[in-house]
C-alpha cells in the first residue's frame, strides 16, 4: 500500500501548494492591481476540502489523531488489544454512518444539478470527495483492525500530546 500512502501525501501537498498559490495570487492582484478573481475563494475552498478529506485518512494511518487512551495504556497487552479492537469497530461503524450519509447527500446534489457559485462545476463533482475520503478512512481502520487481530500490534498508537510536550520541553532545556 506504499502507492496509496504516497498518493495521500502528494494530494495533501499539492492541495496545500495550490491553496497557497491561489491566496498569494489573489493578494497580489487585489493590492497591486486593484482587481481579483471571483472564483479564487471558491477554488481555494474546494482544494481545502480535498486536503481535509484525504488528510483524515492520512491522520488515521500515521496515528496523529488525538485520542484519550490513558486508561487503555495501563491495561496488559491482551486486554489493551481487545479494547483497541472494540474502538476500531466503533470507529468503523461511525465511518459507515457518515459514508452512507455523504453518499446519499452527493446523490441528491447530483439529481438536483446545482453548480458551484463561482465556478461552472456541478456541486456533486466536488462533494464526491466526502465519500471517497471516508472510504479511505474505512480502509485505514481496516488495516489497523487487521494488525490488531493478527497480533502485529496491541493498540491504536494514537498521538500522545503529553509525551510530545515533555520531549519538546526536554529539548528546549537541553539547548
Amino acid at each position: 500500500m506504499k502507492i496509496l500512502d504516497r498518493l495521500e501525501e502528494w494530494i495533501i501537498s499539492l492541495m496545500l501548494l495550490g491553496m497557497t498559490g491561489l491566496a498569494f495570487m489573489q493578494v497580489v492582484r487585489r493590492y497591486v492591481f486593484n482587481t481579483g478573481f471571483s472564483w479564487n475563494l471558491e477554488l481555494t475552498t474546494v482544494l481545502f476540502a480535498v486536503m481535509i478529506f484525504v488528510g483524515i485518512s492520512y491522520g488515521v494511518r500515521v496515528g496523529s489523531h488525538i485520542g484519550v487512551d490513558a486508561l487503555v495504556g495501563l491495561l496488559p497487552p491482551g486486554k489493551r488489544r481487545i479494547v483497541s479492537i472494540i474502538a476500531v469497530l466503533l470507529s468503523l461503524a461511525y465511518v459507515g454512518f457518515v459514508l452512507v450519509g455523504a453518499t446519499e447527500y452527493v446523490g441528491k446534489m447530483r439529481q438536483i444539478g446545482v453548480e458551484l457559485d463561482d465556478l461552472p462545476i456541478e456541486r456533486w463533482k466536488v462533494l464526491i470527495v466526502m465519500p471517497i475520503g471516508y472510504c479511505l478512512v474505512a480502509f485505514r481502520f481496516l488495516q489497523i483492525l487487521w494488525n490488531l487481530v493478527s497480533g502485529k500490534t496491541d493498540s491504536l498508537h494514537l498521538a500522545d500530546e503529553a509525551a510530545d510536550a515533555m520531549k519538546l520541553k526536554a529539548q528546549e532545556a537541553a539547548e
